[in-house]
């Protein structure tokens, strides 16, 4: 039997790697709709994970590159453009946040961060800075290959052309999904894939309240995983399409239930007294 994968010592910030136990088979997925193998950049500074990362996402069929820190880091992506990275926060040196600014001046990147701190702050600052997705330590090697498989595929959709499709509009926003395009009373909207694809699931279904896990399957693919991602991509969200985040009038909290897009502005009397998530 293989011996068990030791977690990390928490030292200031730092946590425990990957899942403490026995590593198995990468899940199997279904050829149908599993991606192309594509390259992937695996960036942590412990062994023991950078180890067990790249092993399953080799097991699954991707060829895996690894680095140790930042500027190793770099120079995996100038050498050869991966198509995701899977990028540790905590690095010496340079942290994931600053890694992460750099390779997205040079371009689109798919990022999934893996990250040893809870704190929604660290979340937040993580797809501000472009990440795709965030993973918080410890975790399932086998939650994170159908998540890197998951953010693949959906940036493979994003990229393939297309014929015109017909735009999604209401409220003053306009979508070119095709485009990959949003904007608000004529003005651009930066968003990130997640953004753009849970605006777009919103503005298509008006009206109707949907529970986190509902957002979570219907937007992310999953069945799983950590539903403060839904919240956390809400709050960035309404940052960008909100007049005022503080007050949404558009993407609103229906207490108890989950979140409701409205065409229509007026009284947020859904919330929760004091609630804004």
């Amino acid at each position: 039997m293989q011996p068990a994968l030791p977690a990390r010592p928490a030292s200031g910030d730092r946590g425990a790697g990957a899942e403490a136990s026995v590593p198995g088979p990468a899940p199997a997925r279904d050829p149908a709709t599993a991606p192309d193998p594509g390259h992937v950049l695996v960036v942590d500074d412990d062994p023991t994970v950078s180890e067990v990362v790249a092993g399953y996402l080799t097991g699954a069929g991707y060829d895996v590159a690894r680095a140790a820190d930042g500027p190793a880091a770099l120079e995996c992506f100038a050498r050869r453009r991966p198509d995701l990275v899977v990028l540790d926060l905590m690095l010496p040196g340079m942290d994931g946040f600053e890694v992460c600014r750099r390779m997205r001046a040079h371009g689109r990147v798919p990022v999934i961060m893996l990250t040893a701190r809870g704190d929604e702050d660290d979340r937040v600052l993580g797809l501000e800075t472009g990440a795709d997705d965030y993973v918080t330590k410890p975790f399932s090697p086998r939650e994170l290959v159908l998540r890197v498989d998951s953010v693949l595929r959906r940036a493979g959709a994003a990229a393939l052309p297309a014929g015109r499709s017909a735009l999604i509009e209401g409220a003053g926003l306009v979508l070119d999904p095709a485009a990959r395009r949003a904007a608000r009373d004529g003005r651009v909207l930066a968003l990130t894939l997640r953004e753009f694809d849970l605006l777009a699931f919103l503005l298509r279904h008006p009206g109707r309240a949907f529970t986190r896990e509902e957002l979570m399957s219907e937007v992310w693919g999953w069945d799983f995983g950590d539903l403060s991602t839904v919240t956390v991509h809400v709050r960035r969200l309404r940052g960008k399409v909100e007049a005022d985040p503080a007050r949404p009038e558009l993407i609103r909290t229906v207490w108890g239930v989950g979140y409701r897009l409205d065409l229509t502005s007026g009284p947020a009397a859904d919330a929760a007294p004091g609630e804004r998530a």
